[in-house]
């Protein structure tokens, strides 16, 4: 009997390393697609200063520095979610992904406004190089935050039908991983889109 919960338990830690092997080669690939948005961005504001700090004051520092707020938050949330089920709390595990997809549903609400901000002073995609440059980075920001909502999504359902516990809690550590990336992303683009002038 012991023999079979320690194959049991170095089975599922090899799990988990290998499934955390995987999230990060795919994190890399990730942060090569952000990485060539701020090079780009990067580029655009050297060769038109002027352009881009002009415009960079129209953008909302408020619904800004909420959603950076907000993010770190769910990363919280997400972080406490894991150490409970560590511990096989399973009723706190589903608390923190409530609330941490209450949080990413907070953060898509507060982007809709500032984006229906924009729309309606005409700043649209098209505008110019800034403009355009911040929909794309922020609109595929918004597009991983809804990737990283259906995750949660899952593991909560999953939570609810007791598939987690203190021995296997691979999918939730992994998807907290990829919620921790989405927001580190975040923390990025605030100061470079609202914040340097």
């Amino acid at each position: 009997m012991h023999d079979v919960t320690e194959t049991k338990t170095h089975s599922s830690g090899q799990a988990l390393e290998t499934a955390k092997l995987g999230i990060w080669c795919f994190l890399a690939t990730e942060v090569l697609l952000f990485g060539a948005l701020f090079t780009a961005y990067t580029i655009f504001r050297v060769s038109d200063p002027q352009m881009f700090l002009t415009e960079h004051l129209k953008l909302n520092r408020i619904f800004g520095a909420v959603n950076t707020i907000v993010l770190i938050c769910s990363s919280l949330s997400v972080a406490l979610g894991i150490a409970a089920i560590r511990q096989g709390k399973q009723r706190m595990l589903r608390i923190c992904l409530i609330l941490t997809l209450v949080l990413a549903a907070t953060f898509l609400g507060v982007k809709y406004a500032e984006y229906s901000e924009h729309i309606a002073r005409g700043e649209l995609p098209g505008t110019n190089n800034f403009f355009s440059l911040y929909y794309m980075m922020t609109g595929l920001h918004a597009i991983h935050v809804c990737g990283g909502m259906a995750a949660l999504g899952t593991m909560l359902v999953m939570a609810y039908r007791g598939k987690f516990s203190a021995e296997y809690n691979t999918p939730v550590e992994i998807t907290g991983l990829y919620w921790h990336f989405v927001d580190l992303v975040w923390i990025y683009l605030f100061p470079l889109l609202y914040l340097i002038g």
